[in-house]
């Protein structure tokens, strides 16, 4: 039988490659950043929640350009464990700072933010040692 209209190609998650998976987490990341940033606006001492809003906005465009510069590079798992360390800290410093921020709840997890601002200096440390330890492709 003849499909008469059009039907999105079916994907499933499984079906995405680590490149894409990166990008979906931090286009989300990004966008929660923003949303927490506009929230933080309308809660009495919200500069906590806004903090929390910018690094998820700075560390999802850092995981962006870290994914986009290291295909200049062999070597590239050691760029993606330095994005995934920054996505992950991320999430979880801004996870704890917006729950008590908003009243929603003590923290996420006992030591979520320090947590959390461990892998994200662990991420830039990463990223540093990518630089000097990758090596470009001879052309």
């Amino acid at each position: 039988m003849r499909s008469t209209g059009w039907a999105a190609p079916e994907r499933t998650l499984s079906m995405l490659n680590a490149r894409q998976v990166t990008l979906i987490i931090a286009g989300l990341l990004g966008a929660a950043g923003v949303a927490l940033a506009a929230a933080s606006a309308h809660v009495p001492n919200g500069q906590a929640a806004q903090s929390a809003a910018y690094l998820l906005i700075m560390h999802a465009t850092a995981a962006t350009a870290i994914l986009a510069v290291s295909f200049q590079f062999e070597n590239r798992s050691i760029f993606r464990i330095s994005t995934a360390l920054m996505l992950l800290g991320s999430t979880l410093f801004a996870a704890d700072i917006a729950l008590r921020a908003f009243g929603i709840a003590a923290r996420l997890f006992p030591n979520a933010a320090p947590m959390g601002g461990i892998l994200m200096i662990a991420g830039w440390l990463t990223l540093a040692l990518a630089a000097i330890i990758s090596t470009r492709p001879q052309n």
